[in-house]
This record gives structure tokens, C-alpha cells and sequence, in this order.
């Protein structure tokens, strides 16, 4: 990869980082990071991952939100549009990149589910919809930990990116 898009990559994980800290919300957090790394402007896929923070609607029960904020700019660059619904193979691009970060991710963090995440890294889950958890989940350093996965995601799917557009254009 060359210095520029290696420079990208980490302006990615920086902003992705930094928005987590500040503004919280995991998934949009990584498109923020992802979107300004690379002058990308879509506030309907960034505002259509607003409930997606903490495995789904801060349950901790799905897959980590910013491996899927990331996975939702892949699509959104590489993915099927509406005019295409019907044909199956469309969206096969965005699949297989999606995969790709998919597999990064589990081979760097062991899973890609919230839950699993917070045990691996802070020895247990929080329910961060109950006050007294949350301050808990803070204690722990959930922001800290949670700005390095966002980072991370927002740094591997704008490399997955940067590759894909080389090879479009090779």
C-alpha cells in the first residue's frame, strides 16, 4: 500500500478513534472516521446507524458495531443498488469485502461479537442501558477500549476500500 493511502488508513483509525471518545455510538463513529478520511459526504448511511452502538441498540448481544458501521460503508460503496435488487450477483463485491474485514477483525480482536468483546477486554459485559452499569462500563475504560476497536474497524475497511478502488481502476 502506498504512503498516501497507508496515511489515509491511519486518519481513518485517528478520527474513528477520537469520535468514539468524544461523541460515542460505535458504528457511526467508524463512518465518521472512514467518511471524512476520505471526503465521503452520506448523512443517511451515517444517521441509519444510530441504533446500531453496543451490539445492536446497546444490548451486547451482536455483532461488534463498528465492525458493522464498517461493514456498512463497504456496502455502500461496493454494494447492490436498488436497480439491481433482482439480480443475486450484484452484491457479491460487497460480500467478499465485507468477509475479508470480517475475517481481520475475528483474527484481531477473536470475535466479532460486542459481548465477547467486552469480556475479552474489560473481563466482563455491561448493560450500559442501566446508569449504574454504564458508570461502571466508564471505570472499566469502555471508552478507551471501545475508541481502539473503532479506530481499528475504521482502519482495516478504508485499507479493504483504498484496494478494492486500485483494483477498479487497474
Amino acid at each position: 500500500m502506498s504512503q498516501a493511502k497507508e496515511e489515509l488508513a491511519k486518519k481513518a483509525f485517528s478520527l474513528a478513534e477520537k469520535y468514539e471518545k468524544t461523541c460515542t455510538g460505535c458504528a457511526q463513529t467508524t463512518i465518521a472516521g472512514i467518511f471524512d478520511a476520505l471526503s465521503i459526504k452520506n448523512d443517511d448511511v451515517f444517521k441509519s446507524a444510530s441504533g446500531l452502538a453496543d451490539g445492536l441498540g446497546l444490548s451486547g448481544d451482536g455483532s461488534c458495531g463498528a465492525l458493522v458501521g464498517a461493514s456498512m460503508t463497504l456496502g455502500y460503496l461496493f454494494g447492490r443498488e436498488r436497480q439491481d435488487f433482482a439480480d443475486m450477483m450484484k452484491p457479491m463485491k460487497s460480500y467478499l469485502l465485507v468477509k475479508k474485514l470480517h475475517g481481520q477483525f475475528v483474527e484481531k480482536y477473536g470475535t466479532c461479537r460486542c459481548c465477547d468483546l467486552q469480556t475479552s477486554l474489560m473481563g466482563r459485559t455491561f448493560n450500559l442501558l442501566d446508569p449504574k452499569e454504564l458508570d461502571e462500563a466508564m471505570k472499566f475504560g469502555m471508552l478507551d477500549h471501545c475508541s481502539q476497536v473503532a479506530g481499528t474497524a475504521a482502519k482495516m475497511a478504508t485499507e479493504i476500500i483504498l484496494e478494492a478502488q486500485e483494483e477498479e481502476q487497474g
